[in-house]
Parts: structure tokens; C-alpha cells; sequence
């Protein structure tokens, strides 16, 4: 029976890590920070929240600005509004497609 002395270099192959050795992670680029900007509410008259939280259905410059092309409603991410302002939009825009003044489909 032959022996054969290991050399270091298979040694240093066979760590005790086994097969699935842990790769050095690459450094990312940190994004930059962003400042944050304020969202201003569309639905704020002069700053002041109208109470009670009314939208007028009538109001088709407001409600088209509220509105995307397939004429769907646009999220609260997208516009800025509060939870209640969305919610008075969303009353308001449906009230005017009931009344035929916006459209239920879009282009």
C-alpha cells in the first residue's frame, strides 16, 4: 500500500465549508438618498382641509386630473391624497359616471 502525502494545496481546495463555499458578496453602489417632498393633497383648498370632506361630482377638471386614459381612478401612491380625501374622490368620480358626465371606459 502506497501512501501519498497531501500537499497543501489540496488542502487548501478541501475546506471544511464542504462544496457549497460561501462567495464573497460584491459591493453595491448605495443609492442616494432622495430628499423627501411633502405631498400636497390635490383636494386642500388654500392649505385648509374642507370639512366636512366633500368632492364636487360637478368638478371635471379636478376629476380628470384623478383619473388615468381607461379612465380607472389612480391609486393614493400616485395622487398624494389622505385616506379621506381619497375615499370622497372616489364617491365623487362615481357619481359623475353615474350622471354621464365622466365616462365608465376610456379610450
Amino acid at each position: 500500500m502506497v501512501v501519498i502525502p497531501f500537499s497543501e494545496s489540496f488542502e487548501t481546495q478541501m475546506s471544511f465549508a464542504g462544496p457549497r463555499q460561501k462567495l464573497a458578496k460584491t459591493a453595491r453602489k448605495k443609492a442616494k438618498p432622495r430628499p423627501k417632498v411633502k405631498r400636497r393633497d390635490p383636494i386642500f383648498i388654500d392649505g385648509a382641509r374642507p370639512r366636512p370632506m366633500y368632492v364636487d361630482y360637478k368638478d371635471l377638471e379636478l376629476l380628470g386630473k384623478l383619473v388615468n386614459r381607461q379612465a380607472k381612478i389612480i391609486g393614493r401612491r400616485k395622487t398624494g391624497c389622505t385616506a379621506a380625501s381619497q375615499h370622497a374622490v372616489t364617491s365623487a368620480i362615481k357619481r359623475a359616471r353615474f350622471m354621464a358626465l365622466l365616462p365608465y371606459v376610456g379610450e
